[in-house]
């Protein structure tokens, strides 16, 4: 099956629901009396509500490896973190499509909350985004090691593919005709610590507004309880967990990157230049990178001629 096959298969759910429903009665996991299935239209994989307690993730054999890591990053963070995660119910396979039940978290979809924030709660749920990232890169990535892609690889891939990717997805012209050089600067802009990964901590590669819940705190104001979707997980340099914030979530807006950043643990002497060549060049290696589509900053592609003050837009400091 291809990605363009199943597509189209997971947006027809009468071909998959009976499925779903037969495996979540052969665990016991569906009351007498409870409903249909509750599909979830976000997602790369088959996922379902099971009741009001559970979820059941289904994934195609092409992306084994998203159940892979997803079960080895909830086995690892679960209980470990200041925001809950999900926990692994039960685990099987059907037909050569692996699945797992994790517990289904309480909170509302940050996706849906983050347009009424007022900008004093964006500060102060991005400062807890760095701090969360941080969290979970003190973790020990014990058998993540093992995932791929590895690092290293992975960036001389990603350096290697980098303009053909974006001239694909349409950046803009006077971007992409300076990109080939500036990606030649890229091993230096970078260094040896980053381009080898050391340290090497967990990487979701998406701390994105849909992947968070989020429930009221103390004087009504909202904050983070919880994390999901560790399917695309691996292992490298911390850094690259700061970009799906910054472009999704930043907006721009000067007091949200220093929120996230000082959350991070960064302090105003590592608010350099450098640092924002850095975070351009990871943006733009990212194994999801679409510059037109994450970027969500009104209108940029008028506003910036070159990617250096693509970098400044994104990261004002």
């Amino acid at each position: 099956m291809s990605f363009a096959e199943f597509e189209a298969f997971r947006g027809n759910t009468a071909l998959w629901l009976p499925a779903a429903t037969d495996i979540a009665r052969q665990h016991s996991l569906l009351k007498a009396g409870e409903g249909p299935l509750e599909p979830f239209a976000e997602g790369s994989n088959l996922v379902v509500a099971l009741g009001s307690q559970y979820v059941l993730k289904i994934f195609p054999p092409m992306l084994r490896h998203q159940f892979v890591a997803e079960r080895a990053s909830l086995r690892l963070l679960h209980g470990r973190l200041s925001v809950t995660t999900p926990e692994i119910v039960v685990e099987g396979e059907r037909d050569g499509w692996p699945y797992l039940v994790i517990t289904r978290m309480a909170g509302v979809s940050g996706e849906a909350l983050w347009p009424m924030l007022s900008e004093n709660e964006k500060e102060d749920v991005m400062r807890r985004i760095g701090e969360l990232i941080a969290e979970v890169q003190r973790v020990p990535p014990g058998p993540l090691l093992e995932l791929e892609p590895r690092w290293p690889g992975f960036l001389r891939t990603q350096l290697a593919e980098c303009h053909a990717r974006h001239a694909r997805l349409g950046l803009p012209p006077p971007l992409l005709e300076e990109l080939g050089e500036y990606l030649s600067r890229a091993p230096e802009s970078l260094g040896p610590s980053v381009l080898n990964g050391e340290p090497t901590v967990l990487l979701t590669g998406e701390y994105i507004q849909q992947n968070f819940l989020m429930e009221p705190g103390a004087g009504g104001r909202w904050r983070l309880s919880g994390l999901i979707d560790f399917g695309d997980v691996m292992t490298g340099w911390g850094e690259y967990d700061l970009l799906g914030p910054s472009t999704f979530m930043g907006g721009g807006m000067p007091g949200r990157i220093h929120q996230l950043l000082r959350g991070y643990g960064y302090g105003d002497a590592d608010l350099h230049p450098t640092l924002r060549r850095r975070l351009m060049v990871l943006f733009l290696l990212h194994r999801f990178s679409d510059p037109l589509r994450q970027i969500r900053i009104d209108n940029w592609p008028a506003r910036v001629r070159t990617l250096d003050a693509l970098e400044r837009l994104i990261w004002p400091f």
